[in-house]
């Protein structure tokens, strides 16, 4: 009697759908009853924690990016976007556009990884006007923008407009944020030696975190030391401070502190001129997932302790898209990479569990530590335990980060970048690309879509 094949479908290509379809390789590769899938809108895996260093030109940009096709060999690989998902009938569609084809898949199990976009909350102004840094054509724009700034200023003699193309705003004190923000001055710093008007006292780069504190979830003194060695560095760190609007010229800001000199004021109110912000102050589901037929909290899919989606069993749930409570803190995990990758690998454990019979386990993260980098040789992290600061957190971030990259000539490559960058300046080309509006959706279907 011949059994009919299971398909396992996994959709999303970052790191918790790669790090899902390669435990599920390794288990099910050989395997003739077992069918493994992907859809992702990109056919490549963006080395996200490197994106501010492709930003600031130290790294190549084709350097993080590893094709999926090379690292998930046994799986068949679907590149579009994902228009439905109809948990009942156990179909994925994809949209279809004038080039394409809309395409059903049926599924047995069903991983969903879909990680997240840029959260602007509401602010229509800065979703238009900012920069972001979640792409790969992010990082290659901010750069272009930087060094058009430049351009711009080295022959302005207007003097406040020739302060606002010299001033960078970066929005939140995270990692990406922090990291943003010292690249964003090691590649000013650099490219400032080419222009012969332009001084390092006519730069600036302005951190904005709402928070009372940068870098939330590290040790207090480690966050501490990351924010003295900013500031010496010129960085202009702003805490408790909100953005309310920016018109691509202006930024509006307000006040968070929560002692006002006189409770009866409205908070305080300050702008900044300036041409180029860069929004990192938060993530927001994909909307795929806030249509779907399954319940979300937040905009996630909720889970159960096994992180399968709850009513459906056989339908997983990781990243950032899975909502998913930290038992010590009672607040969702954070939207990291580490914490993508051990859901993926769990909910690869389980799925194998669903299909042999087997016990399943429940998800309990075990954090191996933290690691930032906030500038020119210098870095901060908890690792095995321990608080480091300065140059060793640094050389530590660059090791684990090198050692994580799936391929060994990426590994090479970004390697040779950062010897390079060692001994010679950031290249100031820039490069004439055209900031193209994204569609939320696609808005040429072909017949196929109008049966959904």
């Amino acid at each position: 009697m011949v059994r009919n094949k299971k398909k396992v479908v996994i959709l999303g290509g970052g790191f918790a759908g790669v790090e899902c379809a390669r435990k599920l390789e390794s288990e099910f590769g050989d395997d003739s009853e077992i069918e493994l899938v992907m859809v992702s809108e990109d056919n490549f895996l963006l080395f996200t924690p490197m994106l501010p260093q492709v930003a600031s030109g130290m790294i190549e940009t084709r350097h993080i990016v590893m094709p999926i096709r090379t690292i998930c060999k046994k799986t068949k690989f679907y590149e579009g976007r994902i228009k439905n998902i109809d948990p009942y009938g156990k179909l994925v569609t994809l949209w279809g556009t004038g080039d394409k084809r809309s395409i059903s898949i049926h599924y047995d199990f069903l991983i969903v990884a879909l990680g997240s976009e840029t959260n602007f909350f509401g602010m229509a102004d800065v979703e238009k006007n900012a920069y972001t840094m979640k792409t790969l054509n992010d990082a290659v724009m901010l750069r272009n923008r930087v060094i058009d700034m430049f351009e711009q200023a080295e022959n302005e003699t207007d003097p406040i407009l020739r302060k606002s193309l010299l001033n960078f705003v970066v929005v939140g004190g995270g990692f990406a944020g922090i990291e943003t923000a010292g690249e964003l001055m090691d590649l000013i710093l650099d490219a400032r030696k080419h222009y012969h008007t332009i001084h390092k006292k006519d730069l600036k780069v302005i951190v904005l975190e709402a928070l009372p504190m940068i870098l939330p979830g590290f040790d207090q003194k480690l966050a501490e030391f990351a924010k003295e060695k900013m500031t010496e560095r010129g960085i202009d760190i702003r805490l408790k401070t909100a953005v309310t609007s920016f018109d691509g010229n202006e930024v509006t800001t307000k006040s968070l502190d929560e002692n006002p000199k006189n409770s009866m004021d409205n908070p305080e109110t300050n702008a900044i001129r300036t041409k180029t912000l860069v929004w990192t102050a938060g993530v927001t589901p994909v909307n795929t997932i806030r249509r779907s037929m399954f319940k979300t909290e937040k905009g996630k899919l909720i889970t159960n302790d096994y992180l399968e989606v709850q009513d459906f069993p056989g339908v997983f749930a990781v990243g950032d898209c899975a909502f998913f409570l930290d038992p010590k803190t009672q607040r969702p995990f954070p939207p990291t990479a580490q914490i993508a990758e051990a859901q993926a690998r769990t909910a690869a454990k389980n799925l194998k569990a669903l299909i042999k019979n087997l016990q399943k386990e429940k998800f309990v993260y075990h954090s191996r530590g933290q690691m930032a980098i906030i500038g020119k040789r210098s870095g901060i992290a908890t690792f095995l335990g321990m608080n480091i600061s300065g140059f060793w957190a640094w050389l530590i971030w660059r090791n684990v980060y090198l050692s994580k990259i799936p391929t060994f000539d990426k590994k090479l490559r970004v390697f040779l970048d950062w010897t390079i960058d060692l001994f010679f300046d950031r290249d100031i080309s820039r490069l004439k690309l055209v900031k193209h509006e994204t569609e939320k959706e696609y808005k040429l279907l072909d017949e196929v879509d109008d049966v959904w």
